[in-house]
């Protein structure tokens, strides 16, 4: 017992608990910019090409090995955005958003420079077209709420007997909202909504 106790304390020593179950990990960067509108914003539209294309979103991907949310949003920044590491300044990490597909959004919130709004050049590989939208216009301007019900569908041959249960269980069900603005013609929704409210009630 003794050898397995130390293998098991070896393996937790330092470790970072992460969410149980999460097959995959991904960090968006949340970029706050000046613009004349004041504080801002910068959203990009995925490319026609990509799954959901069309779609906003911030500049984020999966994270590779070794990395962490820092530097894998950073990473994705240069490379959609061409916006360089240095001009970035990081403010701080916000809620991570656990996905019903499996994987963890880590939000890293971060200021960008002059110069890097001005090195702005989006791969159009990745990224159709930017924007900006004033931290003004979410403060003032409450988003739409939409809801929805995670109804469980339960295989047929589930052995309710042999785990003791009755065959009318009461799976617990969920419910989860989206939230949506619309900004000059633009739809910002999902998590990329839930991402930016989180921002603005810190505010």
């Amino acid at each position: 017992m003794r050898e397995l106790a130390e293998a098991l304390r070896r393996r937790y020593a330092g470790r970072a608990p992460g969410l149980l179950g999460a097959e995959r990990a991904c960090a968006v960067l949340c970029p706050l910019v000046e613009t004349p509108e004041g504080p801002s914003l910068l959203y990009e539209v995925r490319a026609a090409s990509l799954r959901q294309g069309g779609e906003v979103c911030f500049p984020g991907g999966w994270m590779e090995a070794g990395e962490g949310p820092v530097q894998c949003a950073l990473r994705e920044t240069w490379e959609e955005l061409s916006i360089p590491e240095e001009a970035v300044e990081i403010l701080g990490l916000s809620d991570f958003i656990c996905n019903s597909r499996g994987f963890i959004l880590q939000p890293v919130l971060g200021l960008v420079s002059e110069a890097g709004l001005a090195a702005l050049n989006p791969s159009p590989a990745e990224v159709a077209e930017t924007f900006t939208a004033p931290l003004s216009f979410f403060r003032d301007t409450p988003p739409m709420v939409y809801r929805y019900d995670l109804v469980p569908q339960v295989p047929e041959d589930f052995p309710y007997e042999e785990v003791g249960v009755p065959p009318d269980y009461p799976w617990s069900r969920g419910r989860t909202e989206v939230p949506v603005w619309r900004w000059q013609g633009r739809a910002i929704w999902g998590m990329t909504a839930r991402i930016t409210r989180d921002i603005i009630q810190w505010i």
